[in-house]
């Protein structure tokens, strides 16, 4: 077994911490850190539907839109100003079906809820950071709508989490952080409910093809290692 940063073992997690209420003026925030990586995570609310929407469609809808701050990262990145890149849409996409998902849209209905993921030091693990901080100020934002009357109940079904798991020298490892990241020959991206049901499983080998019992050994590692971060909400 190849020694990790931290001596941490293959199953494990890294150091996670929640710190709600993190900014001020938005309706639900929070701070994510999943060891050095950091996302300022918010939700706003706007008291409409969208506009591609039928009038007589009974949804209310739950969007995202996720950034790098310039210096997250090793070397500067770009503000993306006028045109996001592929990876940003992508990511953004992921984090609003994952929250919508799991919740009952029809009793949000005539509301717009925005998730912003502003990654502030990227260290790997920066989408699946986001979306568990997009649950947990979703979950927040529901109950001060509820405290508003905007809202009669809480629409969301299940708590749900997401966390990276790959494939590195042939081993299994949880929650990799950039350096493993950026030579893992199998990249994961799991999202699952606290129940276990899948709503995301995102798995490419960047070099070899892996083996089916991996697959599972994979989704076995990131169940139990979801269930560990809902526990932590």
């Amino acid at each position: 077994m190849s020694e990790r940063f931290n001596n941490r073992k293959n199953d494990e997690l890294r150091p996670i911490k929640f710190t709600k209420d993190y900014t001020k003026h938005a309706l639900s925030s929070v701070l994510v850190e999943f060891g050095d990586t950091k996302v300022i995570v918010t939700a706003s609310v706007d008291d409409k539907a969208p506009k591609w929407m039928e009038k007589d469609d009974p949804r209310g809808w739950i969007t995202a839109e996720y950034s790098l701050l310039p210096t997250s990262t090793h070397t500067r990145c770009q503000r993306e100003r006028t045109k996001i890149s592929g990876r940003t849409q992508e990511i953004q996409r992921l984090i609003g079906r994952s929250l919508r998902s799991c919740v009952n849209l029809e009793k949000m209905t005539g509301l717009t809820i925005t998730i912003d993921a502003d990654v502030i030091q990227a260290d790997g693990g920066t989408r699946c950071a986001s979306i568990c901080g997009g649950y947990i100020v979703l979950e927040d934002a529901f109950n001060k709508l509820i405290s508003r009357g905007m809202l009669k109940e809480n629409p969301i079904l299940d708590k749900i989490a997401a966390v990276s798991v790959g494939i590195i020298d042939g081993e299994v490892k949880l929650d990799l952080d950039y350096s493993e990241d950026s030579h893992a020959q199998v990249d994961s991206n799991i999202v699952m409910t606290e129940h276990g049901k899948i709503i995301e499983f995102q798995t490419t080998a960047e070099g070899n093809p892996y083996e089916k019992a991996q697959l599972y050994q994979i989704l076995e590692t990131a169940e139990k290692a979801i269930k560990e971060i809902i526990s932590k909400y």
